[in-house]
């Protein structure tokens, strides 16, 4: 038996055990190591220390249940962390951001099995974002109150897009023709989240220089100055087009932002920006952008 395969049941017993106290010591008798060579091995083979790994496994699954409506202290208890505030702090200290932004946007379900093997000979798809300051801009628009109850939103806004473009509402059009905005493109942004009620709104607009020809019922927002890590979904049919943007958001939270150096800008908005590169009249394989407000970790 190689080190992959005798490491790979200590990854595959840690989620067998997600819920109980996890020490190195037992998790290298399970691999017939010392505890030293187990540390070693285990850190060359997966690029991180062994606590670290189970610590991230345990949020992961946490979150999984946090998706579901449960309590968040009750939660926080069964994986081994004190408080609601303690488990937020060890999830953002972990992957760099809070649990309300994979919540937001990532597709919530139960973290698939590490397979240590596939992942040595496979890889993967490295997306490097562009790293850019903006500067502060307006955006009018129409807003959607929703939740992430049940995940509810994942539901709800897309149908609220189709009601904004080709369907009842027409947002789209209202929007280009009374704004005239500098630049072609709409923008999709979650605010005001309530992180005790769940409930957020969702905005829908086009940048503008000033609010002058804003109407009653639209939604005035002035996004800060930010430094953005930029991602690019990747170009797709448009049947694909959904499933790209969620796989591309699963891709910030989950891999690029914890070996990235970067944590979130908690007092800034990231937003997705969508232009003519997702006209499928346009273009055969469609994409878009996603802005991060991100800073150094310190």
């Amino acid at each position: 038996m190689d080190y992959i395969e005798l490491v790979q049941k200590t990854v595959d017993y840690i989620d067998d055990n997600i819920s109980e106290k996890i020490t190195v010591d037992h998790l290298a008798g399970i691999a017939g190591f010392s505890t030293y060579h187990y540390y070693k091995i285990f850190n060359r083979i997966l690029g991180l220390s062994v606590m670290e790994y189970v610590t991230r496994r345990k949020l992961q699954y946490a979150l999984f249940e946090l998706s579901n409506g449960d309590r968040v202290l009750d939660i926080a208890l069964k994986y081994g962390f004190e408080t609601h505030a303690g488990f937020t702090k060890a999830f953002k200290k972990c992957f760099g951001y809070p649990p309300n932004l994979y919540r937001l946007h990532a597709p919530i379900s139960i973290p698939q099995r590490v397979n240590l093997k596939k992942m040595n000979e496979i890889g993967g798809i490295v997306m490097q974002p562009k790293i850019v300051e903006k500067d502060a801009f307006k955006i009018v628009g129409y807003e959607f109150k929703t939740t992430m109850k049940n995940n509810a939103h994942t539901r709800d806004i897309p149908v609220f897009w189709d009601e904004c473009g080709l369907g009842e509402k027409n947002y789209e059009n209202i929007l280009y023709d009374s704004q005239n905005p500098p630049k072609h493109g709409e923008y999709g942004l979650c605010v005001n989240t309530n992180v005790e009620t769940d409930e957020f709104s969702y905005i829908f607009g086009v940048e503008v220089e000033t609010f002058d020809k804003a109407t009653p019922e639209m939604y005035q927002l002035e996004v800060p100055k930010a430094t953005y890590a930029i991602f690019t979904s990747p170009a797709v049919d448009p049947k694909e087009f959904v499933d790209s943007i969620k796989g591309t958001w699963k891709f910030i939270l989950e891999e690029w932002f914890p070996n990235s150096g970067y944590e979130i800008d908690d007092g800034k908005l990231d937003y997705e920006f969508y232009d003519e590169g997702c006209h499928p009249w346009v273009y055969k394989k469609i994409s878009m952008d996603i802005y991060v407000p991100i800073k150094r970790k310190k």
